[in-house]
């Protein structure tokens, strides 16, 4: 089988490598479908603290179970399926209390242990999520990036008296406009971002109202129309946006942070505590793929909004080079295997 392999940072092969059994639990997935995330860049890039190399990338990926290890049920063998690249011991303190995407034996395919970017897989055969026959194969490619949504709202509770402010307009800020509109009827939802292009894609998703803060002031803005959002998300994962967001929030409001900047966030305690905001942060997903399964068959998000591009694997390169390029037009890339 053919295999996209970072060997080192900037390295990148496409290696043939042996047809892999799947052991006791575990299926093999022939794959259909696979996205681009800017983790697999970073990790191509050197970027990502997290990864051990030589690395087949690729954590968002769907196919068909072609091959069953022991203990799996034979009704499995041929099943649509979505993969879960986050496998866990199921048995530490995390784990116990429903938090297995922060397991202290973590692993991630495509990070930790080889992902989708390949034309088989072998999986957990638990991570393996079945797709229901009315969900189109590219539709079902995007279900993880949509559980990265689903694991923000999950911590904010989103209600529909809600003004939320999503910082950045990248593929996370978008899957989250469209939870937070499709799923939770939130009443008023702003995106702020630096590129006009992207803040097209956030109104096609369902934002409210957009705002390039490149050249204004996004306080000002808001104080303006008077608007002190209630739940403030941050997808652009800038260490000087947490005091902003402080600073924006209505009292008893919520902020989520999904960013892993390694730089310090310098906060005022005064701010938080004055106004008692809940602070979260969102890694991964905890157990979230049945809920955007669910989710695309009530037809609440609409992944197409997002699918930019898309590229056979050979031309990998080509398609991660666009990817970090060309973020006015570029949104989520897709790589095709065995089409």
């Amino acid at each position: 089988m053919k295999s996209i392999v970072i060997q080192k940072p900037n390295a990148l092969l496409i290696e043939e490598r042996p047809l892999p059994a799947p052991a006791a639990g575990e299926v093999r997935v022939k794959i259909s479908l696979a996205g681009i995330c800017g983790s697999d860049s970073h990790i191509y890039r050197g970027h990502n603290p997290f990864a051990k190399y030589p690395r087949v990338i690729g954590h968002e990926f769907f196919g068909v179970i072609d091959a069953l290890g022991e203990g799996v049920e034979a009704r499995r063998l041929g099943q649509r399926v979505s993969v879960d690249p986050v496998i866990s011991c199921g048995h530490c303190w995390p784990c116990s209390v429903g938090k297995p995407n922060v397991c202290t034996s973590l692993v991630v395919l495509g990070v930790h242990r080889d992902g989708g970017f390949s034309e088989y897989a072998v999986v957990p055969a638990k991570n393996a999520w079945t797709i229901p026959d009315a969900i189109p194969d590219r539709h079902a490619v995007m279900v993880e990036p949509f559980t990265i949504a689903a694991n923000v709202t999950g911590h904010a509770q989103p209600t529909d008296q809600d003004i939320a402010l999503i910082y950045g307009a990248g593929p996370m800020g978008l899957v989250t406009v469209q939870a937070l509109k499709g799923v939770y009827k939130v009443k008023q939802v702003i995106v702020v971002d630096r590129i006009d292009e992207r803040l097209e894609m956030a109104k096609r998703s369902g934002a409210d109202w957009t705002f390039n803060n490149a050249e204004q002031s996004l306080q000002a803005a808001l104080e303006e129309k008077g608007i002190k959002p209630t739940l403030i998300v941050d997808a652009a994962c800038h260490p000087t946006i947490l005091q902003e967001a402080i600073t924006l929030a209505s009292p008893g409001g919520r902020i989520v942070l999904m960013g892993f900047s390694s730089e310090p966030s310098q906060v005022a305690q005064q701010g938080i505590t004055g106004k008692e905001l809940s602070i979260f942060s969102s890694r991964l997903n905890a157990n979230k793929f049945p809920v955007v399964i669910d989710w695309l068959e009530k037809g609440l998000i609409d992944p197409d909004k997002l699918i930019t591009h898309s590229f056979d694997y050979h031309h990998v390169t080509d398609a991660i080079e666009l990817f970090e390029k060309d973020q006015r037009q570029c949104c989520k890339v897709l790589l095709t295997f065995g089409q």
